[in-house]
């Protein structure tokens, strides 16, 4: 059942006690002390294991986003992103598995792709054929990904930013 009939306080009552008055009914064991440790240690360990794939996950994104593709294996990883972060620019290497760095990222390229309906220079054009082309969340991920590459090449020049022709 589901909706304003589903599951209350006062259906749980009565299918307990409906199980309860049944003969036949099949009732499962508890669970020892030893049982429910065992059952905690696998979870937590699913939890490390997923923790650390969201890790290296954003690790190999955003190194992508400075053209390094690691491949998926976890010691391919951190082997490749430890010599690799050398050659990124130095904010770059303090914050592999910043969320707040990409959130920035993605909230300058939504402002872009608002501005861009109002501009007709070459970067605005090409936002809006790609929101045109692809949707809007894939062309604001777009306009990031071009915004860090931008940025990294300012920095890496050590150069004022040029708007392109």
């Amino acid at each position: 059942m589901s909706g304003a009939r589903g599951k209350t306080d006062a259906a749980d009552a009565a299918a307990i006690c409906e199980a309860v008055q049944r003969a036949n009914m099949r009732f499962v064991p508890l669970k020892s002390e030893q049982q429910q440790g065992q059952l905690m240690v696998h979870r937590a360990r699913q939890g490390y294991v997923q923790a650390r794939t969201a890790c290296i996950n954003r690790v190999r994104g955003l190194l992508a986003e400075f053209g390094h593709v690691l491949p998926l294996k976890a010691d391919t990883v951190r082997r490749q992103a430890a010599a690799l972060l050398e050659d990124l620019p130095g904010w770059a290497n303090t914050v592999i598995g910043d969320g707040y760095l990409r959130s920035l990222l993605i909230l300058g390229a939504r402002a872009v792709l608002a501005r861009a309906k109002a501009n007709s220079d070459g970067i605005s054009n090409w936002a809006l054929a790609l929101q045109q082309r692809r949707g809007y969340w894939r062309a604001v991920v777009a306009i990031a990904a071009k915004n860090a590459r931008m940025a990294w090449a300012v920095l890496r020049k050590g150069e004022n930013f040029k708007m392109p022709a």
